[in-house]
C-alpha cells in the first residue's frame, strides 16, 4: 500500500512534469517588466517579451503605459488589458506607426487565433507612416490574419495619417466593441472573407468603416475582395473638426495586364509575371510611359522613371465588395452614409480603361436611421453593382445618387429595392438622381410610411432608363 507521502510526492513531479510541457498560460505583463513607472522603450521590450511566451497575456495593474516602439504579436495569442489601462504612444527613439501588429505582417505568413482585449490607445501625436509593411497604417494592424478577434478597443485621438483599426488579407475576423474619434478612418479592411463588425461608435474626420478592396496605393498593401460579412449596431457621430469621408466606403477596382506602351499613373495597378504590381509615386498627376517590364519578386525598383511596387503574389484582375449586410446603423453626420465608389483622381484611379468591369453584389441595408435634418445623400453608387437592398429605414432629406466616374461605359443594370422604410421629409425630394447617361435601373419600394401629407418622392433619370414600381406619392401610377 502507497504511503500519502509517496503519494503526495508522486503527484507533486506529475504536476512539474506536465507544467513544463503544458503551453504557455496566463502571463502577467508586469512579471517582464511592463509598468506605468517604465520608459516607452523599457515598455515595448517588456511587453514583446511577454507576448512572445504566447498563450493569454494580462495587463492587470491601472495606469497609463508610455509606449515608444511596435510590439508584434504572434498566432495562438490572447492580449487582455484590464480595467482604467491605457497605453500611450511617446517618442523616445524617433515617431513609430503601428502600437500592435501581427508578427506573419512582416513575411505575409498566416497568423491564426488572436484576440486583443480592452485596449485603449492614447495616440498622443505620435501619428506617422513608417512603413514596416507598405500600405499597412493602423493603431492596431492585422495582415494575413486568420481567427481574429478585436474587442473594447478604444482610441479618441486619431490624427490624420495613420487608421485606428487597419485589417488587410484576412479571414474569419470580429471587431466588437469599439470607439474611435478623431481625424482619419476608424475601422479600415482591405481583402478578406468572413467578418463581424459591431456595437462601433465613431467621431471620425474620414470613413468611419471603410471596406477598401481596392486602394490607393499606400491605403492597402494587398487588393481583392472583401465578402461575406456584417456591419452592425454603428453609430457615426458629427466631427466638427473635419467633414471627408462616409460613415462607409465601399470602394471597387480593376486593371489590365502589363503591355509595352501604357501609360501609368499613381496607384495604377498592373499584373506581370504572375504578380501584381501598382505604381507607389508621389501624388501629382504625373502620366507615366512605361516600356519595361516590371518582374521583380519584391519591394519597390524603379523602371523608365515609374517606382513599381511588388504587391502580390495572388492575381485577380477585379477588386470589390459582395454578400455584405449594414444592420442597425445610426447616423449622425450630415455626409454620405454608403458610398459604393470608384477613385478616380490623381491619388488613384480605381478602373483602368479597358479592364473587365468589376461588379460589386449584394448589399443590404435594414434599420439604417438619418438622425439630422441636412440634406445629405443616403446612399451614392458609382460602380456597377447588381442589388442593393434597403429596409425598414428611416430617411429625411436624403436620396440615393448614381454617378459615373468617367472612366468606363457601360455601368450595368442597378436594382435598388426599398422595403417598409419611413420617408420624414416635410416636402418633395428627388429620391433617385441618375446622372449616367443609358444607365439601367429597377426602382422599388413598397411598405412604405410617409410622415408629411406635403412629401412627394420624385425620380431625375438623367438619359438612364429608369422602371419604378413604388407606392410613395409622386411615383405612384
Amino acid at each position: 500500500m502507497t504511503s500519502p507521502r509517496r503519494l503526495l510526492a508522486a503527484v507533486l513531479a506529475f504536476s512539474a512534469l506536465a507544467l513544463a510541457y503544458a503551453p504557455a498560460g496566463f502571463t502577467d505583463a508586469a512579471d517582464y517588466g511592463f509598468s506605468p513607472a517604465a520608459t516607452g522603450l523599457e515598455n515595448a521590450r517588456a511587453l514583446q517579451r511577454a507576448v512572445d511566451r504566447t498563450g493569454t497575456i494580462v495587463v492587470s495593474q491601472p495606469g497609463t503605459y508610455r509606449l515608444a516602439d511596435t510590439v508584434f504579436i504572434g498566432g495562438n495569442t490572447s492580449l487582455v488589458f484590464g480595467a482604467n489601462v491605457f497605453v500611450k504612444k511617446v517618442d523616445e527613439k524617433g515617431p513609430f506607426t503601428h502600437v500592435l501588429v501581427n508578427k506573419g505582417a512582416l513575411t505575409r505568413t498566416w497568423d491564426e487565433h488572436i484576440s486583443v482585449t480592452g485596449l485603449h490607445v492614447i495616440v498622443n501625436g505620435v501619428d506617422i507612416r513608417k512603413w514596416l509593411v507598405y500600405g499597412l497604417h493602423g493603431q492596431l494592424a492585422f495582415f494575413y490574419v486568420k481567427d481574429l478577434r478585436i474587442e473594447k478597443f478604444r482610441c479618441l485621438d486619431l490624427g490624420r495619417v495613420q487608421y485606428g483599426i487597419h485589417i488587410c488579407t484576412f479571414e474569419d475576423i470580429v471587431v466588437d466593441d469599439v470607439i474611435i474619434k478623431g481625424d482619419k478612418d476608424g475601422v479600415h479592411l482591405g481583402p478578406g472573407k468572413r467578418f463581424t463588425l459591431r456595437n462601433g461608435v465613431f467621431e471620425t474626420g474620414d470613413d468611419a468603416v471603410a471596406l477598401n478592396a481596392h486602394d490607393y496605393s499606400v491605403g492597402n498593401p494587398e487588393l481583392g475582395w472583401i465578402e461575406d460579412g456584417v456591419v452592425e449596431n454603428m453609430h457615426d457621430l458629427p466631427n466638427p473638426k473635419r467633414q471627408v469621408g462616409y460613415f462607409c466606403r465601399i470602394l471597387a477596382g480593376a486593371w489590365i495586364d502589363w503591355r509595352p506602351g501604357m501609360e501609368v499613373q499613381q496607384s495604377d495597378t498592373v499584373v506581370s509575371e504572375g504578380r501584381l504590381y501598382r505604381v507607389q509615386a508621389s501624388p501629382d498627376g504625373t502620366v507615366y510611359k512605361s516600356v519595361t517590364r516590371p518582374t521583380h519578386k519584391s519591394g519597390q525598383v524603379t523602371l523608365d522613371g515609374i517606382p513599381w511596387g511588388a504587391v502580390q503574389d495572388t492575381v485577380t484582375y477585379t477588386a470589390g465588395v459582395r454578400n455584405v449586410v449594414f444592420r442597425d446603423i445610426f447616423l449622425g453626420k450630415a455626409r454620405t452614409a454608403f458610398s459604393i465608389h470608384f477613385d478616380n483622381d490623381k491619388y488613384s484611379r480605381s478602373y483602368y480603361p479597358g479592364a473587365q468591369v468589376p461588379r460589386q453584389e449584394n448589399i443590404h441595408i435594414d434599420n439604417a436611421r438619418v438622425l439630422y435634418e441636412d440634406r445629405a445623400d443616403f446612399l451614392q453608387i458609382r460602380t456597377p453593382v447588381d442589388t442593393v437592398s434597403i429596409a425598414n429605414s428611416t430617411l429625411r432629406n436624403n436620396r440615393i445618387l448614381l454617378l459615373s466616374n468617367k472612366a468606363m461605359q457601360d455601368y450595368q443594370k442597378t436594382r435598388i429595392n426599398m422595403t417598409g422604410c419611413v420617408f420624414a421629409s416635410p416636402g418633395p425630394l428627388e429620391l433617385l438622381v441618375n446622372r449616367i447617361p443609358g444607365k439601367e435601373i429597377t426602382f422599388k419600394t413598397s411598405g412604405s410610411i410617409e410622415l408629411s401629407d406635403s412629401f412627394r418622392a420624385a425620380v431625375v433619370d438623367g438619359g438612364g432608363k429608369v422602371a419604378i414600381d413604388s407606392d410613395l406619392a409622386g411615383l405612384r401610377r
